[in-house]
């Protein structure tokens, strides 16, 4: 017959300890003496199949067959939450990795979008002719005016400048204001103090722009700046 020692099924379960604890002390017939230092676990480590009455085999054999069962089971158990861990782990780590690589992206539109922004607004700052390039004539139009603006300053800037003009002047360079004494396009005032970008600001629309813009940077940043300050009070 085989050797089985009650020790192992006392780890796979204790209901097995305690009906194999029952068997031997059926089979010894008897008990160890009080002051015998035997340990009990190397005790059953030696009891043995064989010395486990017939009547009682077949339930030890059916506690071990349900200690391995549960042990395999586990096992399996043990491998599934293992493996469904580490799927959870890989999915959170594609996500991430996936918001990283769209946050990088989104910064790299933004920032070549940005550059071509920058590359626009040289571009108009090049294009920008100072008030001294026009040739002086006798009289100027609206239109003529106009043209004018628009080739002394960014392109994004000049709806915002002709607002407040179209607001102040109606374009007109020689405009007056008969109560403050305001004059010329944007209504300086006083006039005199257009004298700063040129001798000629009575007569000139084009020093009176120069002048302009040059109040509107300085004090609203941009003639949008001064433009929104308009809006909400009415003057700038």
């Amino acid at each position: 017959m085989s050797r089985i020692s009650v020790r192992g099924f006392a780890v796979a379960s204790a209901t097995a300890v305690t009906t194999v604890g029952a068997v031997v002390g059926v089979a010894s017939g008897s008990t160890l003496p009080a002051g015998d230092n035997i340990d009990a676990a190397s005790a059953a480590d030696t009891t043995t199949l064989a010395d486990i009455p017939d009547g009682q085999q077949a339930q030890v054999a059916s506690l071990t067959e349900q200690a391995d069962t549960q042990a395999v089971q586990a096992d399996a158990a043990a491998k599934k939450s293992a493996e469904e861990s580490a799927r959870i782990q890989a999915a959170k780590d594609a996500k991430t990795k996936k918001e990283a690589a769209d946050e990088a992206v989104a910064k790299a539109k933004e920032a070549a979008k940005k550059r071509d922004e920058e590359k626009k607004q040289a571009a108009s700052r090049s294009s920008v002719r100072d008030a001294s390039s026009f040739s002086s004539q006798g009289s100027y139009s609206a239109a003529q005016v106009q043209a004018m603006a628009r080739q002394m300053m960014p392109s994004d800037q000049f709806q915002c400048f002709s607002n407040i003009v179209s607001h102040e002047s109606g374009w007109n360079y020689k405009a007056v204001n008969a109560g403050s004494g305001a004059y010329g396009l944007v209504q300086a005032l006083p006039g005199s103090k257009m004298a700063s970008a040129g001798a000629d600001w009575q007569t000139n629309p084009a020093t009176q722009i120069k002048w302009g813009l040059n109040y509107m940077n300085s004090r609203y940043q941009s003639p949008c700046g001064a433009w929104s300050f308009w809006q909400a009070n009415s003057w700038y």
